[in-house]
C-alpha cells in the first residue's frame, strides 16, 4: 500500500480525498488555513483530524525513508534477497524495519563477533544441522579449531565461542524478535520496588506493585517512569521465562536426538536471557512509555485548548494582584484595553503586616480607577491575600468582585525576555501582576506569551520528548489563536506568531510597521510590511481582523479571495454592506434556503461549505466565538478549608483533567479531586468523556485530610435520608 492508501484506510477516509489533502500540505498550505478555507477539497476535514493525518503521513515517510535506506544498505552487502525485499516492503513499522536490518548492521565487539573473528562460524554451523550423528563427535571436531594464536586454547573454549554465534544468530533473527515482542506485551508485568522501602516518597504506592503491560493506564506508566528517574524506584519487566523459550525451542531445534542439542539449548537459553530479554524488555517500556505519552498529550491538547478558549471578561478594568510575603503583594491596574494604568506594593502579610496602609492602598486604587475586578494569583500567600481582598471589599463596601486566576506559567513569561521589552521599567513581579490581570481580560492573547508546557493543565508533561511536546501543544495554540481571530492592529507580536503561516519575524516586522505607520487601516496593507509576501498573506488574511477598516469583511473570518463573491451574493439578495454592520440580514438564510444553497453557491462560484462559512459571519461581523464558553465565577466572600464538612453542596470550576479524574476549584485555595468514579453514575474510559477545563460544575464534598491539604469530591448527587432508606426497604 502507499501512504496515502494506509492513511485512507486508518482514516476510513476517500482515496481522492486524502491525495488532495496532502497535496495541499505538500503545498506549504497550513493546517488551520486548510481546516478553514479549503473545506471543499478536503470534504470537510477538521483541523484535529488534519493535524493527526499530518502525523500518520510523516510518520509513514519516515517509515518509507528508513525502508529505502535498510533496502540500500542491504543490497551495498551483496546480500539482498527477493525474501528480504519482500520483508523489508511488508514491515509495518521502523521496530520491524529495524529488526530485519540487525544481522547486517555493522556489530560493535560483541562475544560473537570476536569468536568468528577466531574462525569459529563453520563449527557454529555444523551445530546447527542437528544431525543424527557426528563423524567424529561434536567435542572431537571442536579440537580442530584449539589454536593459542586464535585465541581458542581448548576444545570447550571453541563449543563455547560457536554457542555465542548461534545464540547471537537467534538474537538477530527479525521473525523470533517480532513474536517474543508482543508475547512480552501479551504476558508480561511490569513490577516496581522500593530503591529504598525506609525513604519516604511520592511513590509508596509503587514500592511493591506489579500489573499486567496490556492493562497498566498509561498514568502509571509515567508515575512509574518518574519513580526510577528519581531513583525512588526499581522497575522491571518480567514475563514467564518458559514461555518465550518454549517458542524458540519449537523454531530453532529441528531434531531432538541430535547429538548437538545440549549445546543448542545452551545457546537458546543463553541468547534469551542475556540478549534477546533486555533488549525487548528495553522497547517494550519504550513503546509503553511512548503510548502513555501520547495519551497524556492528548488529554494536555484538551485542558490547554478549553484554557485558552475560556470566554474573556471584555469591558472590564482589572486590578491584578500578585501574592507574596517578605517582598510584598505587588498590584497593577489594568484599563479597559489592557493598558496598563498605575502600579503598586502593599505588604498586608507576615513580617510586615501593614494592614490597614495596605487596605488603604488598595481600596485607594480600586475607587481611583472604578476597578470591576481583582484578579489574584493563585500562587504564594493566595490564600491569606484572598481573605484580605475579600475583607477589605466588605468592610469598606467597595463595589467589586475578586476571582482566583491560575498563575501558571506567569513567573515563567515575567522573567522571559518579551515581557522585559514589553515592560523595561518595570521588575519581575511587576510584570506577574500585570500578567495576573490581563489573563482575565483576554486569556488567549495573554497565555500565548507563555511556553505551552509551564501552563500547568497536563499530567507529567515534564517527562515527554520536548520535541514532541513541542509539536503538539504548539498546534493547539495556533488552533484556537485561528479560531478566534487576531486584532491587526492590536495584536502582540507573540500572538501574531501563532497566526496561519506566520513566523516570528514577519510578527515583528508587522509591529514595528505598526508603531512607525499607525493602525492598518485595510487586511491588504499588511503586505506592505517587510517579508510578508503573497504566500504568506493567502495563508494569514481571512484570520487577521481590521475592526478600524471601511470595508466590513476586514472585520471577519471571510477570506479575501470570497470577498467578491460575497459582494455577489449581498447583492443578489437586495442587501449592502451597510446592512451588514446594523445587523439587518437576519432573513438571508431563510432566502438562500429557498433559492437552494447548492444553486445560490454554484452561482457564487464557491462551494457550499464556503458559502455557509460567509453567512455565518454575516450575520455576526466580528463575533468573538468565546463568548459562548462558560464565564469565570466571580466571587465576593471567601471560605476555609476548615469550613468544609462532607455532604456539602459546592459550585466549582474545573483546573485540570487528568487520566485518574479531575481537580476542582471550590474557592478554598486547595482544588479537590473528583476520581473518575465519582464523576457520573454512567461508565466512562476517561475524565474528558463529560468534563472539560473550565466547566463550572455542583460538587459535593466526600472527605477533607486538612493535614495534608486533599480534598476528595463527587458530581454523583447524594441520596436525601428518606431515598436511603426507600432503597435499604426495597434492598
Amino acid at each position: 500500500m502507499t501512504v496515502n492508501e494506509r492513511l485512507a484506510a486508518e482514516f476510513h477516509l476517500k482515496l481522492d480525498q486524502v491525495d488532495k489533502t496532502v497535496a495541499l500540505i505538500d503545498e506549504g498550505n497550513t493546517i488551520p488555513f486548510i481546516s478553514r478555507y479549503r473545506k471543499e477539497v478536503t470534504g470537510g476535514l477538521d483541523d484535529n483530524i488534519l493535524r493527526d493525518l499530518l502525523d500518520k503521513l510523516t510518520s509513514y515517510r519516515a517509515l518509507d525513508k528508513r525502508k529505502e535506506e535498510v533496502f540500500n544498505l542491504i543490497s551495498e552487502q551483496g546480500k539482498m534477497t527477493p525474501e528480504l525485499e519482500a520483508a523489508i516492503a511488508n514491515a509495518r513499522t521502523v521496530t520491524e524495519v529495524e529488526d530485519i536490518y540487525r544481522p547486517y548492521r555493522p556489530h560493535r565487539k560483541t562475544r560473537a563477533s570476536v569468536a568468528r573473528e577466531r574462525g569459529l562460524e563453520p563449527l557454529a554451523q555444523l551445530m546447527m544441522e542437528m544431525r543424527d550423528r557426528y563423524e567424529p563427535p561434536i567435542e572431537e571436531e571442536a579440537l580442530k579449531y584449539v589454536s593459542e594464536e586464535a585465541g581458542v586454547p581448548t576444545a570447550e573454549a571453541a563449543l563455547s565461542g560457536a554457542c555465542d554465534i548461534i545464540a547471537e544468530d537467534i538474537s538477530d533473527n527479525a521473525e523470533f524478535r517480532k513474536y517474543i515482542r508482543a508475547l512480552t506485551v501479551s504476558n508480561g508485568e511490569i513490577s516496581s520496588k522500593a530503591a529504598d522501602a525506609e525513604k519516604e516518597s511520592p511513590y509508596t504506592q509503587y514500592y511493591d506493585f506489579s500489573e499486567p503491560l496490556r492493562k497498566i493506564p498509561g498514568h502509571r506508566v509515567l508515575a512509574i517512569n518518574r519513580g526510577e528517574k528519581e531513583e525512588f524506584l526499581k522497575v522491571s519487566v518480567t514475563v514467564e521465562p518458559s514461555i518465550p523459550l518454549d517458542y524458540l525451542r519449537k523454531n530453532v531445534i529441528t531434531n531432538n536426538d541430535s547429538p548437538a542439542l545440549k549445546y543448542v539449548e545452551g545457546a537458546i537459553e543463553d541468547s534469551y536471557s542475556r540478549l534477546i530479554e533486555p533488549s525487548i524488555e528495553r522497547e517494550v517500556r519504550s513503546n509503553a512509555f511512548d503510548a502513555a505519552c501520547e495519551g497524556a498529550l492528548k488529554v494536555f491538547e484538551d485542558n490547554l485548548h478549553h484554557l485558552l478558549m475560556q470566554t474573556p471578561i471584555k469591558g472590564k478594568t482589572v486590578l491584578g494582584f500578585d501574592p507574596g510575603y517578605g517582598h510584598g503583594c505587588k498590584l497593577a491596574v489594568v484599563d479597559q484595553t489592557g493598558r496598563v494604568v498605575d502600579t503598586a506594593v502593599i505588604y498586608p502579610h507576615k513580617p510586615q503586616e501593614q494592614t490597614e496602609k495596605s487596605r488603604a492602598v488598595l481600596a485607594g486604587l480600586i475607587r481611583k480607577h472604578k476597578v470591576d475586578i481583582v484578579s489574584i494569583g493563585n500562587g504564594t500567600a493566595s490564600r491569606e491575600s484572598e481573605h484580605f481582598v475579600a475583607q477589605t471589599i466588605h468592610d469598606l463596601g467597595l463595589d467589586c468582585k475578586y476571582i482566583i486566576v491560575s498563575e501558571a506559567g506567569a513567573s515563567v513569561y515575567s522573567a522571559s525576555k518579551l515581557a522585559a521589552e514589553e515592560f523595561p521599567d518595570f521588575d519581575v513581579m511587576q510584570r506577574s501582576a500585570v500578567s495576573i490581570a490581563r489573563r482575565l481580560q483576554d486569556p488567549l492573547a495573554e497565555l500565548v506569551k507563555i511556553e505551552p508546557r509551564a501552563i500547568g493543565v497536563g499530567q507529567y508533561q515534564h517527562d515527554m520528548k520536548e520535541a514532541r511536546l513541542d509539536t503538539v501543544l504548539t498546534g493547539v495554540v495556533e488552533d484556537c489563536v485561528n479560531a478566534v481571530g487576531v486584532d491587526l492592529n492590536t495584536a502582540s507580536g507573540a500572538l501574531l506568531s501563532y497566526v496561519s503561516g506566520m513566523n516570528k519575524v514577519a510578527a515583528k516586522n508587522i509591529v514595528k510597521y505598526r508603531e512607525e505607520n499607525g493602525l492598518f487601516r485595510r487586511r491588504e496593507d499588511v503586505l506592505r510590511v517587510p517579508r510578508v509576501g503573497e504566500k504568506l498573506y493567502e495563508q494569514c488574511a481571512g484570520f487577521l481582523r481590521v475592526p478600524e477598516s471601511d470595508e466590513i469583511l476586514d472585520n471577519t473570518g471571510v477570506h479575501p479571495e470570497s470577498y467578491e463573491a460575497t459582494r455577489r451574493l449581498l447583492s443578489t439578495f437586495g442587501y449592502t454592506e451597510q446592512d451588514v454592520r446594523d445587523g439587518g440580514i437576519e432573513l438571508l438564510p431563510l432566502k438562500i434556503t429557498q433559492r437552494g444553497r447548492e444553486k445560490v453557491a454554484q452561482m457564487l462560484g464557491v462551494g457550499v461549505p464556503t458559502l455557509d462559512d460567509i453567512v455565518k459571519e454575516l450575520e455576526k461581523p466580528g463575533r468573538d466565538i468565546r463568548d459562548s464558553y462558560p464565564t469565570p465565577e466571580l466571587r465576593s466572600d471567601v471560605m476555609d478549608l476548615e469550613d468544609l464538612k462532607p455532604g456539602m453542596e459546592l459550585t466549582g470550576t474545573v483546573r485540570n483533567v487528568v487520566d485518574f479524574g479531575a481537580f476542582v476549584d471550590i474557592g478554598v485555595h486547595q482544588d479537590g479531586l473528583v476520581h473518575i468514579s465519582e464523576i457520573t453514575n454512567k461508565f466512562i474510559r476517561h475524565p474528558s468523556e463529560v468534563l472539560s477545563v473550565n466547566d463550572i460544575v455542583t460538587v459535593w464534598v466526600l472527605g477533607v485530610d486538612v493535614r495534608k491539604k486533599r480534598i476528595s469530591l463527587t458530581m454523583k448527587k447524594p441520596k436525601a435520608p428518606k431515598e436511603e432508606e426507600q432503597g435499604k426497604a426495597k434492598n
